[in-house]
């Protein structure tokens, strides 16, 4: 069975309290004895490497942000987290959001050296389930207000309302909200075999399940096969639903799901894949070893290398809880 504390991100019953977000009174109560998790161009503060860098409202680290986002009552505390983009750890820094993953390590003047800037997949496996749900919620929400600061109704600048979890439009009324793009992820199998793939962009070597995003008016089972088949020409029968993560890059809820091979011949598009191949069991048990000539693992933390793993052991039953 495959628990929810298993997959990063997922699994900590963060309290939301979203019946507060509408009173500014009571926010500004909460802000005042509450602490902010900065957020850097995408990348969190993080405290020896492993802890969330909470800082109290007022410090010098938050000079260059904008409205603070409330996350959630985190054991009483509560929790929030702000942009602070504008400001330049250095000359020529740019942005680190582009791209599959960033290695750098940005430290602010205002924060001991045990700080730093760091991008969520070199450490989100270290976090604990709680910090690594604010972080992902933090990493979202951010995101979505930096990318939607204008009306798409009529292209006016908007606002931040509703303790950061709403956009509002003074000329038009109209009221934006932060979106979640679902993603489905599969596990392609075939009789003691499975199928992975790998996009050009990601480090050498790695493959991982086929994904892709579901289309307005599609089901979730529709969206695998369509994926699969565009990827690979691979034909699906089956489809079942496993269980799902937060992935907060920038936005997305990853579905994963187990879909059973009907054909085997693939032939992939050049436009989506770099390879695809079938692994037999002993081939994933070489690769989850670390001990194949040519291939690496998924991502540990991810829903993918979970779903392997799982099919390796026999234990791809559902979700526990």
């Amino acid at each position: 069975m495959i628990s929810l504390e298993t997959l990063t991100f997922s699994g900590s019953e963060l309290n939301r309290a979203a019946e507060l977000r509408s009173d500014p009174q009571q926010m500004a109560q909460h802000l005042a004895v509450g602490t902010v998790l900065p957020i850097w161009r995408g990348k969190p503060l993080v405290r020896d490497g492993h802890e969330l860098g909470w800082v109290p409202v007022g410090h010098p680290v938050l000079a260059h942000g904008g409205d603070p986002v409330f996350l959630g009552l985190d054991d009483g505390i509560a929790r929030f987290a702000q942009d602070i983009s504008d400001w330049s750890p250095e000359a020529g820094a740019e942005a680190v959001e582009a791209g599959f993953f960033d290695g750098s390590t940005q430290f602010h003047p205002g924060l001991p050296e045990t700080y730093a800037f760091l991008e969520l997949r070199r450490v989100m496996t270290q976090l604990s389930p709680r910090s690594a749900e604010l972080a992902a919620t933090a990493k979202a929400v951010l995101h979505w207000h930096r990318s939607h600061r204008f009306c798409a109704v009529c292209g006016a600048a908007t606002g931040v309302a509703n303790a950061g979890w709403q956009r509002a439009c003074g000329a038009c009324s109209a009221q934006h909200f932060p979106r979640t793009d679902p993603v489905v992820i599969v596990l392609v199998t075939r009789g003691d075999q499975i199928l992975l793939g790998r996009s050009p962009a990601w480090p050498a070597g790695m493959f991982s399940c086929l994904a892709g995003f579901v289309e307005p008016g599609e089901t979730v089972e529709a969206a695998v096969r369509r994926e699969v088949l565009e990827e690979t020409r691979i034909e699906i029968g089956r489809v079942r639903y496993v269980c799902s993560q937060p992935w907060p890059f920038p936005a997305n809820l990853m579905m994963g799901f187990v879909g059973e091979a009907l054909t085997e011949d693939i032939t992939i598009d050049p436009k989506e894949l770099e390879a695809a191949v079938w692994l037999t069991r002993e081939d994933v048990a070489d690769v989850m070893a670390g001990e194949h000539p040519t291939i690496r693992p998924a991502r540990k933390g991810a829903i993918a290398h979970h779903l392997i793993v799982r099919w390796l052991g026999n234990q791809l039953d559902g979700l526990d809880g």
